[in-house]
């Protein structure tokens, strides 16, 4: 071989070597095809090459061989499950990184103060990225699927916003509000003020929801526990509406009448002594402390004023004044009792 056609091979080689190295610089290092961010989808127990191909087929990498390439040597194979958003300037070496980081999409949904454990699963099923289990599943199913070892559902989720990830399950939310609430009422039945009407951790539970339900203000919730908790000292009836309208269920149409009072149930109070046998809605902490913290004070009564507020009476002869000033005579057009009751007459 004469020189010339040494060199000649040699030229061929090093341009198409040239050539090569900048497509792969050109495939890996280009912002992707796209005009704008987008998320992409990986499902749980994807492989590194599919995603890839499906991402060549749309446009935003050019070459899903290179691609696989590059993350073998790279040591990217190990793609994460979730959802990810690509930024259009995103490089094919930006976009390996960011499957193999924790920068999964996260969503969020808050469970309310107040509510009952049917609304949270009601919620929980109107959630696009979230996966709905639970279906028909009895109140004994789902107690096993969250660990619980109560018998009854309400009471037993924190109210807090929980954070979740596409394909998540609505049991998944569940169980970290559970998980929480015992954790909550764990660290506050220990260090509870002394000489409290309430046996177990459950009771406080119990009360806690009381309180959640006939609270308007926040700054309210210890003086109405403190009302509570010396009506249970003294023997006297919680008669409490939120617990009768409870313990009346799904028949309830928003009046709430003296035959409702008188009608025993596990939850009327105003027909039974001490707590109802469960809660009555999800408390949140600020109430579960109040249960278990309660003001000092003597007043045995309270009656709303309408803007959210009560009045506190130490007697029943300064009750009913309160009564006939707040409620027979002077009740407010703009009426309301507590966030989210029905407004009637209270008389405790």
């Amino acid at each position: 071989m004469n020189g010339r056609w040494f060199y000649g091979i040699l030229f061929v080689l090093v341009a198409g070597l040239s050539a090569a190295s900048l497509y792969i610089y050109d495939v890996l290092m280009q912002p992707n095809g796209n005009d704008s961010s987008q998320v992409v989808t990986i499902t749980p127990g994807s492989a590194l090459y599919p995603v890839l191909r499906g991402l060549e087929r749309d446009g935003t990498i050019k070459d899903a061989r290179v691609a696989r390439w590059y993350a073998r040597a790279a040591g990217l194979e190990g793609i994460r499950a979730g959802e990810f958003e690509v930024p259009a300037t995103a490089t094919l070496v930006d976009i390996l990184r960011l499957f193999n980081s924790d920068a999964v999409l996260q969503y969020q949904v808050t469970l309310v103060e107040g509510l009952t454990a049917r609304d949270y699963i009601d919620l929980l099923k109107q959630q696009p990225k979230l996966r709905s289990v639970i279906n028909d599943w009895t109140p004994e199913q789902l107690l096993a699927a969250i660990g619980a070892t109560e018998t009854h559902l309400e009471g037993l989720f924190a109210p807090e916003t929980y954070s979740y990830t596409a394909g998540s399950t609505d049991i998944d939310i569940l169980k970290q509000a559970y998980k929480r609430q015992v954790a909550i009422l764990d660290t506050a039945w220990a260090g509870r003020a002394k000489d409290l009407p309430l046996k177990t951790p459950y009771e406080a539970l119990v009360l806690a929801s009381v309180i959640e339900k006939e609270t308007g203000q926040a700054s309210e919730r210890p003086d109405i526990a403190g009302v509570f908790v010396r009506r249970l000292q003294q023997g006297i009836r919680l008669q409490s509406d939120p617990t009768t309208i409870y313990g009346i269920g799904p028949d309830f149409d928003g009046n709430l009448t003296r035959k409702h009072l008188r009608t025993p149930n596990d939850h009327n109070t105003y027909a039974m002594f001490g707590l109802p046998k469960t809660p009555i809605a999800n408390p949140g902490a600020a109430a579960i402390n109040a249960a278990l913290h309660p003001a000092d004070g003597s007043s045995l009564f309270f009656v709303a004023k309408g803007d959210g507020s009560h009045q506190f009476s130490t007697t029943l002869e300064a009750h009913n004044q309160a009564v006939l000033q707040y409620q027979r005579y002077g009740r407010r057009s703009d009426y309301q009792s507590s966030p989210t009751s029905t407004a009637t007459d209270e008389s405790r």
